[in-house]
């Protein structure tokens, strides 16, 4: 009973504290987010109060890319994970309320994206049914007893199960935070996976659109963990002292993926290890930091690739809104100033969103959305058939 008094006692809060978490394609570690949040659906407003980043254990990073090849997971080891990462997200929310001064007993809910670790947005026939599928880990009833706060998560199966691909979730943030009444905008995630979100002026959250356009940091990471024994490119000096290899370059951008139709989404299931076991196959004599200098520039590429093939004529937008691990990357965001000319690239930072805690957040006020009943999927984003409540709530 006290549990169900709890859960009633949130849903009808007109003020929240809300823990927010995620774990990207990158699999660096844990952002966890803090904010407040008043009301819901497009009249809300938050501030952030808290941020952190909690780093993977050693060799967590290995063993979880493992469970997304199909040749080296395991059930066992899955199911296994799944927990382990439920208690690592509920000691970064722990950690990130003590940051912020807040008991923990004073965070009302949190909303966990997970770590994903299989993500198959085309469809197969499998038993008479057209299945598309996802998977992300870290228990979210781990979560909400280790923290005693309600808890949602498992946000992405409700769109596949309304028709769309499951991903990606941002554009509904991207139209809260960043819509303009006067200009035409776009909001691009650099992660793992880059994700870009259009948001004509003065839209409706139906007139949004979004879909991934492609690797963003996946590919340089793996490369600079097999050629330089590191985790990423920081700042980009690594590919600073690289040249472009063309014919490199040239196959890259002849992906398949770069045809097909929006919406769409994408992961390490294309742009993984397996790929980037390609690429030094076919070009691995090649010097290590040119390598690295056409990753980068190809990530670039492939975003501006994608802007000219399905925005440029739509929505010819006048500011590039970039957040994400990748704006750290100078070369990367050198090459993006250069490719987008005239447009104006800049970060989050210049509209008040911290460009690291964005999908944090993003996650927490989509928990928000759940409990107040309201859908939050963008149809023109994912593909789905009708907008849908995400989420699946735990209580503690």
């Amino acid at each position: 009973m006290i549990s169900k008094t709890k859960l009633h006692a949130v849903i009808h809060l007109k003020k929240k504290t809300i823990v927010g978490l995620i774990s990207g394609t990158s699999a660096d570690g844990i952002d966890a987010a803090l904010i407040e949040a008043r009301g819901n659906g497009a009249n809300t407003k938050f501030r952030q109060i808290a941020f952190l980043t909690q780093p993977y254990p050693a060799g967590l990073k290995k063993l979880l890319f493992a469970q997304s090849d199909p040749d080296t997971s395991g059930v066992d080891t899955i199911a296994r994970c799944d927990f382990l990462l439920g208690e690592l997200f509920a000691e970064a929310a722990l950690r990130v309320a003590k940051k912020a001064g807040v008991r923990i007993d004073k965070v009302d809910l949190i909303g966990s994206h997970g770590q994903t670790i299989h993500h198959l947005p085309v469809p197969v026939r499998l038993h008479g049914k057209q299945i598309r599928a996802t998977s992300q880990i870290g228990n979210i009833s781990v979560i909400a007893k280790r923290t005693g706060a309600v808890t949602v998560g498992d946000f992405r199966p409700a769109d596949i199960a309304a028709g769309g691909t499951g991903a990606p979730l941002v554009p509904f943030f991207d139209y809260l935070a960043l819509r303009s009444a006067s200009a035409h905008r776009a909001s691009l995630n650099i992660g793992g996976i880059a994700n870009i979100t259009v948001l004509p002026r003065a839209c409706t959250l139906d007139e949004v659109y979004a879909f991934d356009t492609g690797p963003g940091n996946m590919i340089i990471d793996s490369l600079m963990r097999s050629l330089f024994g590191k985790e990423f490119d920081s700042t980009g000096a690594t590919a600073a002292r690289g040249k472009i290899i063309p014919g490199l370059l040239s196959r890259m951008i002849r992906h398949s993926y770069f045809r097909k139709a929006i919406p769409k989404s994408t992961g390490r299931e294309l742009f993984g290890e397996t790929y980037v076991r390609g690429i030094l196959s076919r070009f691995g004599k090649h010097d290590r930091y040119d390598l690295i200098a056409t990753a980068t520039e190809f990530t670039a590429l492939a975003i501006y690739d994608q802007y000219l093939r399905f925005i440029r004529r739509r929505t010819p937008v006048a500011e590039l809104i970039v957040s994400g691990g990748g704006i750290h990357n100078a070369s990367l965001m050198a090459s993006m100033k250069r490719y987008f000319g005239k447009i104006r690239v800049s970060t989050s930072a210049a509209h008040g969103i911290d460009p690291d805690a964005k999908e944090a957040v993003c996650f927490a006020l989509l928990a928000n959305e759940t409990v107040s009943g309201n859908p939050s999927n963008v149809k023109g984003a994912t593909g789905a058939k009708r907008s849908t409540v995400l989420g699946t709530i735990a209580i503690p």
